[in-house]
């Protein structure tokens, strides 16, 4: 038998196990059990290099297959689902690639106007963070930060990597950058309080990688409308979940995925099923900001049981 066993594995140390049945309780805004979020994933790829969602199989660069169907997304997928979301009064998340404030600033100025929340989402999607060094980590974060400041006036305040992809140091960078929250973490149904270097922490607000149209559609070729089916089930069992503990939802979705037409349509179907709940003030239909604020509010108030 190995001498050193047992010993316990490595750990990241950024929180510590609580199982979902041992959580203090609260209300959402409006006395809400559910928040339910979209994540509207807005990115640009290098032609001719860097990594990218593919369609068919990767060919010798330049793919023009698939880097013109990643394209479709931001110059019609993108209007197409923004024209659903204005239908049904739905504010998003945008987790927004930099790159495209040069490539199709009319696309970012649409998603301003909507006053959806601006998430830094890199500069590309062609790269991965966690090939960065920590200077160069560093300066991302800067640059895109000022880059959407810059251009709506507004810093942002939360973050999801290109491809989720981490360095050990990612949320001591996003802290240290001013950023509030990340996205990158998919381990829980509530915001977690990460630890940080610096003492500051940050939050981790759940973000889906079931409910996300890349690992469903594109990797286990579901089908749009069982896509659809899929998040109006999970919406309607974390409704029920909810009754006893507060809860979060979020939808990941991808223009040039769920943008193509057929796709869209069932798309209406389950976002309708959404906003009708909303409609009833069964739910808090939100942003990943708001929620991350709210959880501030109540870790200031109650700073021993929250936070």
């Amino acid at each position: 038998m190995n001498a050193r066993w047992p010993h316990l594995l490595p750990h990241h140390n950024r929180f510590d196990y609580r199982p979902i049945t041992r959580r203090p309780d609260h209300l959402w805004p409006n006395g809400a059990r559910l928040a339910v979020y979209l994540g509207f994933n807005l990115e640009h790829f290098a032609f001719g290099d860097g990594l990218g969602a593919r369609i068919g199989p990767a060919s010798p660069e330049p793919d023009v297959l698939n880097h013109g169907w990643r394209e479709y997304g931001n110059r019609v997928g993108a209007w197409r689902c923004l024209e659903l979301f204005d239908t049904l009064g739905l504010p998003t998340g945008a987790l927004v690639n930099t790159a495209l404030y040069d490539h199709c600033p009319e696309l970012m100025r649409a998603v301003a106007a909507r006053g959806d929340e601006l998430i830094g989402h890199g500069h590309s999607n062609a790269e991965r963070q966690g090939d960065y060094a920590e200077a160069g980590e560093r300066e991302l974060l800067l640059r895109c930060a000022a880059r959407i400041t810059a251009e709506c006036g507004t810093a942002p305040t939360g973050w999801l990597s290109p491809w989720i992809s981490e360095s050990v140091l990612t949320p001591d960078l996003l802290a240290e950058t001013g950023y509030r929250y990340t996205l990158n973490w998919c381990h829980d149904d509530q915001p977690t309080r990460m630890r940080t270097r610096d003492g500051r922490g940050l939050w981790a607000v759940p973000y889906p990688q079931e409910l996300n149209d890349i690992p469903m559609i594109v990797a286990r070729q579901m089908d749009a409308k069982d896509f659809a089916t899929l998040v109006i089930d999970n919406f309607d069992e974390m409704r029920e979940q909810a009754r006893t503990q507060p809860l979060v939802m979020g939808v990941a979705l991808h223009p040039y995925i769920v943008g193509q037409p057929y796709r869209l349509r069932h798309l209406r179907r389950a976002l309708e099923h959404l906003a009708r709940a909303r409609d009833a003030g069964e739910i808090w239909f939100t942003t990943p900001g708001a929620i991350c604020a709210h959880m501030e509010a109540l870790a200031a108030q109650q700073p021993g049981v929250f936070g």
